[in-house]
């Protein structure tokens, strides 16, 4: 098994993580503990359980932490909408952002696929 520095799915969750800093830095300050927290904590949620699933490397943890990681990609969308409903980012952010929630989504669901095909 490689790395998580390795996968795929974790190079590009990492670069999720820095475009949703990057964005989160033009939030209002009164988004500090709301919004702009949620956008952090979800984007580090995705990478941190793929490195956790394989640091665990049991059977029983595996799925469980990629659906974990599965799940913030989910969460984080519709903050970013919401973002964008309240004008705090651009359409051009949003479909930025937006693109590598979907590749990540993609990645991992292919990663959970492999990993309930028993393909360690």
């Amino acid at each position: 098994m490689k790395r998580y520095t390795e996968l795929e799915v974790g190079k590009e969750s990492r670069v999720l993580v820095r475009g949703m800093y990057s964005i989160s830095k033009s939030l209002p300050q009164q988004e500090r503990y709301g919004l702009t927290n949620q956008f952090r904590r979800s984007a580090v949620s995705i990478p941190s359980n793929i490195a956790e699933d394989c640091g665990r490397r049991m059977a029983s943890d595996t799925i469980q932490f990629l659906h974990i990681s599965r799940g913030s990609l989910y969460e984080l969308e519709p903050q970013l909408y919401i973002a964008l409903d309240f004008n705090y980012i651009s359409n051009d952010d949003f479909r930025g952002i937006n693109n590598r929630i979907v590749s990540c989504k993609k990645l991992l669901n292919g990663f959970i696929k492999y990993h309930k095909s028993d393909g360690k």
